[in-house]
Order: structure tokens, then C-alpha cells, then sequence
């Protein structure tokens, strides 16, 4: 269980089995050698989003992580949180980034991300 000061309110956030089922749920995408049957993939399409520094992926990740938890943020409450000014959104990004390393059902997907995006992220230096 991770947790984040928003507000003067501490607020829980479990990235487990729970978590990572909704999260996929979210996406789905053909699978191509069975026709007719999809595979969900949302964690991993949100994820990368956020890594890449997609502020909506963040927040939706947020949501769904305090999904369940006592208190339960509103969205509203993230959004507000998100937008602002005295929040610090590179160290909140830093913060889930490291909340999604640790948790055993999302670390090794995670870590391969964190990878693919870093990697992307040096191609595109080196063609500019």
C-alpha cells in the first residue's frame, strides 16, 4: 500500500491484482493468431503514457490504484491536485513511477516500460 499527502488528506493507493485486472480492463486489442479474441492491455498502454509524461495516464492510474481505499480521492480532487501550480508533477510522476517498480504484480512490466521508453527517448536525441 502506497500513500500520497493530497491536501492535507492521506490517501491510500494499492497496486495489486485489483488494480492491474481494472486497469487492463480499460484496453483491449485483437489478438491476431485467434480470430474473434482480444486481449487487455490497459496497464501497459496507460503505463508507458505515463512515462512518457501523459498527465491524464497519471491521474487515471491514481484513480484506479484508490479504487476501494478509505478515504477515496474524487477525481475532481486528483484533477485539482494535478493542476495545481504548487504541486510538484515531476516528483509525483517520480513517485508513481517508483509506487509501480515496487509492486510485485506490476514491477516487471513496469521495468520493461521504464526500458522501451528510455530507449525511445535516446533515439529521439540523437535524430534531432
Amino acid at each position: 500500500m502506497e500513500e500520497l499527502v493530497i491536501n492535507g488528506q492521506t490517501y491510500e493507493f494499492k497496486f495489486g491484482i485489483g488494480f492491474l485486472r481494472d486497469m487492463n480492463k480499460m484496453i483491449a486489442v485483437p489478438v491476431k493468431e485467434v480470430p474473434g479474441m482480444k486481449k487487455d492491455v490497459g496497464f501497459n498502454y496507460y503505463a508507458a503514457e505515463m512515462l512518457g509524461g501523459d498527465v491524464e495516464a497519471l491521474v487515471m492510474i491514481l484513480n484506479t490504484a484508490n479504487k476501494g481505499q478509505n478515504p477515496r480521492i474524487t477525481p475532481a480532487a486528483l484533477e485539482a491536485y494535478v493542476e495545481d501550480p504548487d504541486t510538484d508533477i515531476d516528483e509525483l510522476f517520480d513517485k508513481v513511477k517508483d509506487f509501480l517498480l515496487g509492486a510485485n504484480v506490476t514491477k516487471k512490466a513496469t521495468k520493461f516500460l521504464v526500458e522501451q521508453v528510455e530507449k525511445e527517448l535516446a533515439e529521439a536525441e540523437t535524430q534531432n
